[in-house]
C-alpha cells in the first residue's frame, strides 16, 4: 500500500477540517499521513530528510535530486532546510551553479548513506531469502576479465532476475568498494583489504609469451636472464610492477625488465606480442584464446611464479543485502567450473 504524506499550511480552518475526507474518497488505496504544519511531522520523517539529503549531495543539485525523487524542486528545498533547521547546521553550499556539502555535511551524508543503506538491508532481510532480488547493483573487476568471464555472468544474473539492474564497470586498478560506492568487485592476486568478505573462485597463472614467428627468428629463451637479449613489451595498466618474479631452482628471482614497448592496455602488449614483436608477460586467462590456434607460445614455464587466486569481494555488511548474495552465488559457480580458472 502506498504511504501518501500530505502537508497543509495555508488554507481555512473549514477546508483544514473536510480535506482529511476527500483524501481518503479519492486515494481510497493509500495510507495517509496529515499534517497541518511541516514541522508537526513525526520523528519517523527522519529517514526521509535524510533521503533527500543525500540525493541532492549525489545528484549535485536540487533540481536533479527532485527528478530522481519524483518530487517537486519546492519539496526538495523545503526537506533541506527542515533537516538544516533540526539539526541546527548548515549543511550545504549553495551558488547558482553547484551543490556542495559543507564539512558537516561531508559527515552527515557518511552516516545517512550507512543508515539508509541499513535500512534497505534490513528491509530484504526482513522480506526473506525467498523473495526476488530486486535494485541495482554495482560490480567491479579487470578489464579483460571482465568481457570474457564476469559480463555474461551480468547477463545470466538480469535475464534470472526481471527487477534488478547492473552497474559494470572494468577497470585494471585496484579499486576501494566502500569509498566508490561498488557493492561486488572482482580481483586476482593476493589481497590486501581484511575489510572485505572474499570468496575463493579460481587461480590463475602470469605467463610470458610471444608469437612462433619471433621465436624462430630470435631464439626462445631458455633461463629468465636471457631474457635481457630480447624485445620485451609492457603494460602498465596493471597493478604488477616492472619487476618480472619468477621460481628458479625453489628460490624467488625478481628480473628489473628494459621494455622496448610500454602500453597502457593489456590487449595492446597481447596485439604487439602476437604482430611478432617481442615478449610480453600476461595473465594466462587472457591470451586463452591466442594459445588455443597457436598465435602465441608460451615460454619459460618451468620458472613460472605461484598461482594468483581469484577473489569475489564484497563490502562486510551487519546484514547481507539479496541482489549481491544472488549474483555472488551466480558468478561464484559460473567461474569455479570454468576448465581455464581451475
Amino acid at each position: 500500500m502506498t504511504m501518501l504524506v500530505v502537508v497543509v499550511e495555508q488554507c481555512s480552518s473549514s477546508e483544514r477540517k473536510y480535506l482529511p475526507y476527500r483524501l481518503i474518497k479519492e486515494y481510497p488505496f493509500c495510507t495517509i499521513d496529515y499534517y497541518a504544519n511541516w514541522n508537526n511531522r513525526p520523528a519517523m520523517d527522519q529517514l526521509h530528510l535524510m533521503q533527500v539529503f543525500v540525493a541532492v549531495v549525489d545528484e549535485q543539485g536540487f533540481a536533479a535530486a527532485s527528478r530522481q525523487l519524483r518530487l517537486s524542486p519546492p519539496a526538495v528545498t523545503r526537506a533541506i532546510a527542515t533537516l538544516e533547521s533540526r539539526l541546527g547546521v548548515k549543511l550545504l553550499h549553495r551558488t547558482t551553479r553547484h551543490v556542495r556539502p559543507t564539512d558537516a555535511g561531508v559527515h552527515y551524508y557518511d552516516d545517512a548513506h550507512r543508515i539508509l543503506r541499513e535500512v534497505e538491508l534490513a528491509n530484504e532481510s526482513a522480506q526473506g531469502v525467498n523473495s526476488e532480488p530486486r535494485g541495482r547493483l554495482s560490480i567491479t573487476a579487470p578489464v579483460l576479465f571482465g568481457q570474457k568471464y564476469v559480463l555474461p555472468g551480468v547477463v545470466e544474473y538480469l535475464k534470472r532476475y526481471r527487477h534488478t539492474s547492473v552497474d559494470a564497470v572494468f577497470l585494471d586498478r585496484v579499486v576501494n568498494l566502500l569509498e566508490e560506492g561498488f557493492d561486488v568487485g572482482i580481483r586476482i592476486g593476493e589481497l590486501a583489504d581484511s575489510s572485505m568478505r572474499a570468496r575463493h573462485v579460481g587461480n590463475v597463472n602470469l605467463i610470458l609469451v610471444a608469437s612462433p614467428a619471433y621465436l624462430k627468428a630470435e631464439g626462445i629463451p631458455q633461463t629468465p636472464d636471457d631474457l635481457k637479449n630480447h624485445t620485451l613489451i609492457s603494460s602498465n595498466s596493471n597493478n604488477f610492477t616492472q619487476n618480472w618474479h619468477f621460481r628458479c631452482e625453489g628460490k624467488n628471482l625478481s628480473l628489473r625488465i628494459t621494455p622496448r614497448l610500454q602500453v597502457t592496455t593489456n590487449q595492446a602488449a597481447i596485439d604487439a606480442a602476437a604482430a611478432g614483436l617481442g615478449i610480453t608477460r600476461v595473465i594466462s586467462y587472457q591470451v586463452a584464446d591466442y594459445l588455443a590456434d597457436g598465435r602465441l607460445k608460451c615460454i619459460l614455464d618451468p620458472f613460472c611464479s605461484q598461482p594468483l587466486p581469484i577473489h569475489i569481494v564484497h563490502r562486510e555488511d551487519r546484514l547481507s543485502s539479496h541482489k549481491v548474495r544472488a549474483f555472488i552465488e551466480l558468478m561464484q559457480e559460473r567461474l569455479r567450473k570454468d576448465k581455464a580458472l581451475n
